[in-house]
């Protein structure tokens, strides 16, 4: 056992690494430069046709959802415990600066993700149920040929793995210790009564998720539609409430971030062991681990679309990074950095979580309702974020073994929430949060190869536009 955690670690430690990092910025950067940074160029185009069309009636046929259920379904995903326990983290360990490193993995990665995004709808296909089926797995078979396709099944393999650590058990425990908590917050001698609180809440989250993914990618898009938006508003106006009553602060904060990225001693002190390449890797990282751009997976959800034109599409994956990381993570770090709960702890990994967030809303809406209003977001945001990631495995399972793996594979995807919920699965998580990082490299592969194609689509789409 002890080998196997010292291999897993080693491997973590290159995937999550400033190498893997690079490769990830990288190719934004390279996919920026070669469509004209169309991140930037067409941001206001990308706004008025995803989030400007949210109220447009859209329909969508069998095996489809609409463009913004297939969005809010991979916003479901990536939306996350990342968001909140992420970034804090980042943060604690990595100083302020890591904030802007965090900004820079995201305004290279919305270009990212619109060609992964691009790719997804044009090299998709038709399941035996005649539902879309799309992904870094079938963009690497249909566009790079036969040759490729052993890179597709890695791909496949790792997620399907995968989303049973970073879609599943990490979201249990942080919704089951979110809720032990608020429990404790009202009634202190509810801490003898953890397991038995965890076993109920992985229970109920587990019929939850199970009632909705029997009804298939339909049944998960009418669902995240609903809940994405809601969960993304009160979080939004929570913390813009606790920056306002904090904005006396808010200029010193800027300072300290834009100082932090390239000298964090003159920050945090030199006792806190903070480097710049340190507030750079948990920026750049946590970015990444949040909005998921260049791991693959949101294409998945993606490629289920009604929308026929790929760039069209693509263009919700610029909005999901911006809504996902330059939005709700900012106000995550603003909370916890303008509150200034994290003063004084920087470099100690106890504090680089969720209780550091929870002090920083209890500040203003105090302990008993910070806890619970922090509850309540690690609670919407991970469960949605199983309900994304259990398409996820489950698109990877049916590309590997066909439709008739998809029930057994949701079935052990529910029973594994329970036990996530209440049983030590350190190690499971840590492999599958290795994997998670692994699936980048088959999908960076892809892009690489097809950037040609991502290039010509959108110079065309936006040639034929003028």
């Amino acid at each position: 056992m002890d080998a196997i955690i010292q291999i897993n670690s080693a491997i973590n430690g290159f995937v999550w690494g400033p190498v893997m990092l690079v490769l990830l910025v990288g190719t934004g950067l390279y996919l920026s430069i070669s469509t004209g940074f169309v991140q930037f160029r067409r941001f206001g185009y990308a706004m008025k046709n995803t989030i400007g069309k949210v109220f447009h009636k859209a329909e969508a046929g069998h095996g489809e959802i609409t463009p913004f259920q297939a969005v809010t379904t991979a916003l479901a995903a990536t939306v996350g415990t990342g968001n909140i326990a992420g970034v804090t983290g980042a943060i604690v360990l990595g100083g302020p600066g890591a904030v802007f490193w965090m900004w820079i993995s995201a305004l290279v990665g919305m270009c990212t993700k619109y060609a992964e995004v691009l790719l997804a709808v044009k090299y998709r296909e038709r399941n035996e149920n005649g539902e879309w089926v799309g992904g870094p797995m079938y963009y690497i078979k249909n566009g790079l040929g036969k040759h490729f396709k052993w890179l597709g099944t890695v791909f496949a393999v790792l997620g399907a793995i995968a989303a049973f650590g970073i879609g599943n058990i990490s979201q249990i425990n942080s919704i089951a210790d979110s809720v032990n908590q608020v429990a404790q917050a009202f009634n202190p001698a509810a801490v003898d009564a953890k397991s038995t609180i965890a076993l109920v809440t992985g229970i109920v989250i587990a019929l939850f998720v199970g009632l909705v993914v029997i009804g298939g990618v339909k049944r998960i898009g009418q669902v995240t539609e609903k809940l994405v938006p809601f969960m993304a508003i009160i979080y939004i106006v929570c913390a813009v409430i606790v920056v306002i009553a904090h904005a006396g602060a808010i200029p010193a904060v800027f300072g300290m971030i834009f100082k932090g990225a390239f000298n964090p001693s003159a920050v945090v002190g030199g006792a806190a062991g903070i480097t710049i390449r340190l507030a750079m890797t948990k920026g750049v990282g946590r970015g990444v681990f949040s909005n998921e751009a260049g791991l693959g997976s949101a294409p998945i959800a993606h490629a289920s679309t009604s929308e026929r034109d790929p760039v069209k599409q693509g263009l919700y994956g610029i909005f999901e990074v911006f809504m996902d990381t330059i939005v709700i993570c900012t106000l995550t770090a603003l909370v916890v950095l303008c509150s200034g709960v994290a003063e004084g702890h920087w470099g100690e990994g106890a504090l680089a979580g969720a209780t550091t967030t929870i002090a920083g809303f209890s500040t203003v809406f105090g302990q008993k309702f910070g806890a619970t209003l922090l509850a309540l977001g690690l609670l919407l945001f991970a469960t949605s974020t199983i309900l994304g990631w259990s398409l996820y495995g489950t698109r990877c399972i049916e590309y590997l073994f066909g439709h008739k793996a998809v029930k057994p594979y949701q079935l052990l995807f529910v029973i594994v929430i329970v036990l996530g919920a209440v049983a030590d699965l350190t190690l499971v998580w840590d492999i599958s949060d290795t994997l998670n990082g692994l699936m980048a490299i088959p999908n960076l592969i892809g892009l690489l190869l097809l950037s040609p194609v991502v290039i010509k689509v959108t110079r065309d789409y936006f040639k034929a536009l003028k």
